[in-house]
């Protein structure tokens, strides 16, 4: 579904910035750590927040990652979301990990304590790819 320097990028990228909609209809946009499996996107989330509570509520969602810039290299994707509890923690996933050991080091948090901060597993499935 996702080829070439879309999907390049998506493997490569720390930030992912996830749209959810509130229960009347407002867009909520803000920037998450992923783990692109070629796929599905796993994202861990606080707790109890409005963007769990919206994906509770509508599971309709877009991921985006940042241009260069210049109004190129745009990826958007239409996609739907669901909170998954079954998912292992962040913790527990070896690729995660590694992809976000320099910010967890930065923010000198140990993966359990993440895991802790962030234990709401959100599944991210595309539906539609535009780059």
């Amino acid at each position: 579904m996702i080829e070439g320097r879309p999907a390049e990028r998506l493997n490569d990228e720390l930030i992912l910035w996830m749209t959810t909609v509130t229960p009347k209809g407002q867009p909520q946009t803000s920037p998450v750590w992923f783990l692109w499996d070629g796929e599905t996107f796993l994202v861990y989330s606080l707790d109890n927040t409005a963007r769990v509570r919206n994906i509770e509520g509508n599971t309709r969602v877009s991921v985006n990652l940042d241009g260069d810039g210049m109004g190129s290299d745009i990826v958007t994707i239409e996609a739907t979301a669901a909170i998954d509890r079954s998912l292992p923690p962040a913790s527990d996933v070896p690729e995660y990990l590694t992809k976000y050991a320099e910010r967890l080091e930065h923010h000198r948090w140990t993966p359990e304590r993440f895991s802790e901060m962030y234990p709401v597993p959100i599944r991210v499935t595309p539906t539609r790819v535009r780059a």
